[in-house]
């Protein structure tokens, strides 16, 4: 079966300059929708800062200088995203138990409940886009996104 999108040369072979240009378009346009369906789902919430709410939660809390490393992003941008957070009462600096020197940024109550909401709103909205989707094409998806994710090689640029 042939997807959608998909470019084939005779005899059924892909061709590889059209994937990679596919996927890079489909790729800008899944960010674009991304931004925007952040923005729907809680305006206050910017992907960026839902994104760095979900890394403080998994992690149980981390210091702004591991955000940044952990992003590949500039300390003045995570400081930047940090201070409006902290603003808003999702966040907050408590010392870290090992050393009582470091700062560690944690959710507060109220970042834990919008980040529910907001994964919440997402899952819903990931859950209806997919409704139609055979469990066999969900799961390659997953798989070629976890792949995706994973992956380095040759001259890798995030």
């Amino acid at each position: 079966m042939e997807r959608p999108g998909s470019k084939r040369r005779e005899g059924g072979q892909v061709n590889e300059a059209d994937a990679v240009e596919t996927i890079q378009r489909e790729m800008t346009v899944f960010a674009r929708r991304a931004r925007a369906a952040a923005g729907r789902m809680h305006p206050e919430l910017s992907l960026v800062s839902y994104t760095l709410l979900g890394h403080l939660e998994e992690s149980g809390g981390c210091r702004a200088t591991d955000l940044a490393a952990h992003y590949a992003l500039d300390k003045s941008t995570v400081s930047r995203q940090v201070a409006a957070l902290e603003r808003a009462g999702l966040i907050e600096r408590r010392p870290a138990a090992e050393d009582q020197r470091v700062l560690v940024l944690q959710l507060t109550e109220a970042g834990r409940r919008i980040l529910a909401q907001v994964t919440e709103s997402r899952r819903a909205a990931f859950r209806g886009r997919l409704a139609d989707w055979p469990a066999e094409d969900l799961s390659l998806f997953a798989d070629c996104l976890v792949r995706y994710n994973a992956g380095s090689g040759p001259g890798r640029q995030d």
